[in-house]
């Protein structure tokens, strides 16, 4: 089974600029979630998205061609790639031949979609949309829509994950409410670097106290955990202290080496959230 520190996060590595899909290091989500309680039948919907801000490869004349990779991985996928390990392979395009951007994609589909579900049978297949050059200006830039927590005054003396921090209203009338904070930082789970994130909690249900919440969001600074994690962490607990009704937690993450990581969970049928970039990414 392939495990984290197996990867080539934090060791110094050979940057290969032929394509190779063997560079994909998939890691399996299963151990992590039954720390949170999951077992079996996940109970979320949702995706990891990623965007990939440095492909290249060269056309059939071998002429460079660049563009901007937006990837959907399901969550119900077995497994997630391991980012350095997306890079080297993104890397691996560089040098290498192909006849069209079609040709790009359709490969970087059936390599992540044979990666997130390593060996078994791909039940749903990840999504890979190119942006070319000529569409570069349609990127907006975007915040996360909500209430901003941020704005509270509280104090914070705890790092690691405090669920005993979140509480909610369950003798008031429920609410439908949309907040917001920027103050979101975990570590990578190997590494101990920093990840910069903001996050967008969607419910309805008990009118969560937003202290507590913003006091939580910040009790995740000094953990050490990958990003499709801490979110669905964050889902759990939520849950589990709140009780919604419904319920959508939403991360965007500030890219490192080139890729961002921006995991959303839901616990109802709905459209992804916008991929739009914040400032910060």
């Amino acid at each position: 089974m392939n495990l984290p520190e197996h990867s080539q996060l934090g060791k110094a590595s050979a940057y290969i600029d032929q394509y190779d899909a063997s560079l994909l290091f998939p890691l399996p989500r299963e151990a992590k979630r039954r720390e949170i309680g999951i077992t079996g039948s996940i109970p979320f919907l949702g995706a990891d998205m990623w965007t990939a801000f440095e492909l290249s490869w060269l056309n059939a004349r071998g002429k460079p061609q660049v563009a901007l990779a937006h990837i959907t991985v399901p969550c119900e996928s077995t497994h997630i790639v391991e980012s350095k390990s997306f890079k080297l392979y993104l890397n691996s395009y560089n040098n290498t031949r192909f006849e069209s951007a079609d040709a790009v994609r359709e490969r970087m589909r059936h390599d992540i979609s044979a990666a997130i579900w390593h060996g078994g049978p791909v039940q749903t297949t990840a999504g890979v949309r190119l942006l070319m050059p000529e569409l570069f200006d349609c990127e907006p830039v975007r915040e996360l829509t909500g209430l901003s927590i941020d704005r509270l005054d509280v104090e914070c003396s705890l790092y690691q994950p405090a669920p005993e921090l979140l509480g909610a209203a369950f003798n008031e009338q429920p609410v439908t409410e949309t907040l917001t904070s920027d103050l979101l930082k975990s570590n990578c789970l190997v590494t101990g670097q920093p990840d910069w994130g903001s996050v967008q909690i969607s419910y309805s249900g008990p009118q969560i106290d937003q202290a507590g919440l913003l006091r939580y969001i910040v009790s995740f600074r000094n953990h050490n955990e990958f990003h499709e994690q801490c979110v669905e962490r964050i889902y759990m607990d939520i849950m589990a202290r709140c009780k919604p009704t419904k319920l959508m937690v939403y991360a965007r993450y500030t890219r490192r080496g080139g890729l961002d990581i921006n995991p959303w969970r839901s616990s109802h049928p709905q459209l992804p959230p916008a991929n739009v970039r914040t400032a910060r990414q």
